[in-house]
């Protein structure tokens, strides 16, 4: 079998952060976190069907915690990790907690979505999501202008990093993109996580969609060791900033993560979500 790539990042020997990416990005986005931890031992792979890991696929929730999982064990330091997802990384997240939690020893777990989406029926249909990447990604592959427009509005990447940004959205295929969206819509709340051990910190931003704090509240109820927060950035921020703090807030990303895996008070701009 085909195994994802990854990057180790920092002291073998240190304990050990899985990051999981968030879907039609790459590792590459964990970039700014990940130079605020130097004293930690970063794991940071490519998910299945996304950069330098397109021949792993197709994507699926399973198969993607099915590697991250397999990571952990061969290369993770005492064979366990704080593991860290971000959106389509966070849902990945959850599937470990429910399939793999002897490797986890603490998650968080940032706007995994786990409720389906109003109104989204429509990201159900392969046909609909074959159209709709043959209509708005090849035709724009090569243009700049379309591609800043999304990593900005649609994305909140910041420009910096562009190159990274075009590379991928130009590497994009239509298998990806439809599996991907499938997949995302389909995860549900699994069922099994009453036993898991490991302290898990469910995260929504503030102004992000209701399905989302939602989703959070329940992650957190579901698990004996769980607890939901909001993520508030203060005045002017948008759902999309919020979505992908950690591009857009890494100081406050970084010093969160510490304290979780501390067991030390979070920052304030993390508020209880009851």
């Amino acid at each position: 079998m085909l195994k994802i790539s990854c990057q180790s990042v920092g002291p073998q020997d240190a304990q050990t952060i899985l990051f999981l990416h968030g879907g039609g990005v790459a590792g590459w986005m964990w970039e700014p976190v990940i130079a605020r931890l130097p004293d930690f031992h970063c794991l940071v792979p490519d998910l299945p069907e996304h950069g330098q890991s397109q021949a792993v696929r197709p994507f699926s929730m399973a198969l993607a915690a099915e590697q991250a999982s397999e990571l952990v064990r061969e290369q993770a330091h005492g064979g366990k990790a704080v593991v860290v997802g971000l959106s389509e990384g966070a849902q990945v997240a959850v599937e470990m907690l429910s399939t793999a939690p002897e490797g986890i020893e603490r998650a968080l777990v940032s706007s995994a979505l786990l409720l389906p989406m109003p109104g989204a029926g429509w990201l159900a249909s392969r046909w609909l999501l074959t159209w709709t990447y043959r209509l708005f990604i090849p035709p724009f592959r090569h243009s700049e202008w379309w591609m800043r427009l999304n990593m900005r509005q649609a994305a909140a990447i910041p420009d910096a990093f562009f190159p990274q940004y075009r590379a991928t959205f130009q590497a994009t295929t239509e298998s990806q993109f439809v599996n991907l969206m499938l997949a995302n819509q389909a995860y549900r709340l699994p069922g099994n996580l009453g036993k898991v051990t490991a302290p898990t910190l469910a995260l929504a931003g503030k102004r992000e969609y209701a399905v989302m704090k939602e989703s959070a509240r329940r992650l957190a109820a579901a698990l004996p060791h769980g607890q939901a927060r909001l993520v508030d950035l203060g005045r002017g921020a948008s759902l999309a900033r919020e979505h992908n703090w950690a591009m857009n807030a890494p100081d406050l990303f970084a010093q969160a993560l510490r304290a979780f895996i501390a067991g030390s008070p979070l920052p304030p701009a993390l508020l209880p979500l009851d």
